[in-house]
């Protein structure tokens, strides 16, 4: 009986900060996990694995994507952390420090949509700063 390959199960970085830009993209556009999933011809399932780096998103399915969330295939990929973008897959996985990405709280997301509905952009540089001094106050 032939043995089972035992395979690294940690998600690598840069399929996690891929899949983080297309959640990130899709909930900016309102879009379900469905309709996305539909558009692609997969299921909210297998999209929901997509966007959390636990399956890799292909270079056609990127296209497509990009497509679909109406941005360059070169979106996904910016803003990576240093470490992946030097290393790729030889980069060391980032510490985990307790806290959730942003783009997996529901309550962040609210939040954001809620500040980009102010349409006076003085208001919103002076929530930017009251945000930032509060968050310097827990410190």
């Amino acid at each position: 009986m032939p043995r089972r390959v035992l395979r690294d199960r940690t998600t690598d970085p840069i399929d996690k900060h891929v899949g983080q830009r297309l959640r990130e993209r899709r909930t900016r556009l309102g879009l379900s996990q469905s309709a996305v999933g539909k558009e692609l011809g997969i299921t909210f399932q297998q999209l929901q694995k997509n966007e959390w780096g636990i399956n890799r998103i292909g270079a056609s399915r990127l296209y497509a994507l990009s497509k679909i969330l109406a941005v360059p295939v070169e979106y996904f990929f910016e803003n990576m952390p240093a470490p992946a973008r030097k290393l790729g897959r030889q980069a060391g996985r980032p510490e985990d420090t307790g806290a959730r990405p942003a783009a997996d709280d529901a309550e962040t997301l609210r939040l954001v949509r809620a500040f980009y509905r102010i349409d006076d952009p003085k208001l919103r540089s002076k929530l930017m700063e009251l945000c930032r001094a509060l968050g310097d106050e827990e410190k």
